[in-house]
């Protein structure tokens, strides 16, 4: 696909994604050459830390090496078009994801990451959009139709059961105290449900300095934030945390207020990696949830000018990437 790609792009294929010589293919390479270099990393004894959040914040997991079996669901043809190539793109990114439901905490991690990286760049392409993640609802599709497909759960069904929970027997028993550096499930979903508190709070300020073309899609995501911290805040009850009540207010630097826009990209882009830690060290219901919410966090930090991240949910150190071969 990173051939594909680099041929198209050598063939003028930048200027008719709508971009400039140096434009939209040049960055899909880009994306997917540091994914491979991600996905070359030799295991070792370090694997083990990939799953702990917080730890793993300035490199990539050490143990992920070896992805899961399953072969890219859709590959370009030799001589494939932008559309052709857009399509392939979005399927596998599709197809990352569903691996990184059932994958090991480091690699769900990794490849969480990845294929919320290629989903983002094909719709960049043209591709589709796939059905919005974390409650965001498509056009002419309320937020009752999301949730009888499975993307959101209905509204005042989120308890500290989870929404719509499916974990397995026993998963909401306490777990014994986590080992010395290490942080509980319960406590990782409180301090998320804190993250998206915040992030409330700074929508709430920037609503009012935002243009009116900035305003209404801030609406809808204050919205969905607001859910974001219920459901993570009930979530961390299942899993024995203890989520903190809201405080009064946050402080926010004159920066963001002058800037609201560039602000809320920042904040956005912060969510990720508390995301990427959530996919990381849980599974089944919970496991998903995160799935769902890193791709709405990618999607709205992406609308707001952040600066593209290959793998969102990973903050990365590109020094401590192996090199592709030859």
């Amino acid at each position: 696909m990173r051939s594909t790609g680099m041929a198209l792009a050598a063939s003028g294929g930048n200027a008719a994604a709508g971009g400039t010589p140096a434009g939209p293919l040049d960055r899909v390479v880009t994306l997917l050459t540091i994914q491979a270099r991600a996905l070359l990393l030799p295991a070792g004894p370090a694997s083990a830390m990939a799953a702990a959040p917080a730890t793993a914040t300035a490199s990539l997991p050490a143990g992920a090496a070896t992805p899961p079996a399953t072969p890219p669901p859709s590959n370009p043809p030799a001589q494939a078009t932008l559309a052709e190539f857009a399509a392939a793109l979005a399927a596998s990114g599709q197809q990352r994801l569903k691996d990184a439901e059932t994958a090991d905490g480091g690699m769900a991690r990794l490849l969480a990451a990845s294929g919320t990286g290629q989903l983002l760049a094909a719709e960049q392409l043209g591709a589709p959009a796939a059905p919005v993640p974390g409650g965001q609802a498509q056009e002419g599709q309320s937020e009752e139709g999301q949730a009888q497909d499975g993307k959101l759960p209905p509204s005042g069904e989120v308890t500290a059961a989870g929404p719509g929970s499916t974990e397995p027997a026993g998963a909401s028993a306490c777990p014994a105290t986590p080992a010395a550096g290490s942080i509980s499930v319960g406590a990782a979903l409180a301090a998320t449900a804190e993250a998206e508190l915040e992030a409330v709070y700074g929508y709430q300020a920037a609503l009012t300095r935002l243009p009116p073309e900035g305003a209404r899609p801030a609406s809808d995501f204050l919205a969905q934030h607001q859910d974001l911290a219920d459901q993570a805040a009930a979530y961390s009850l299942m899993h024995c945390g203890t989520p903190s009540p809201q405080p009064p207010g946050y402080v926010l630097d004159p920066e963001f207020l002058d800037a609201p826009a560039a602000g809320l990209a920042r904040l956005e882009a912060a969510t990720l990696p508390v995301y990427g830690d959530i996919v990381a060290i849980t599974g089944s219901t919970t496991r998903a949830w995160a799935l769902s919410a890193l791709q709405g966090a990618a999607r709205r930090a992406q609308h707001w000018g952040a600066d593209a991240n290959p793998l969102p949910g990973l903050l990365l150190d590109e020094a401590q990437l192996p090199q592709l071969p030859a």
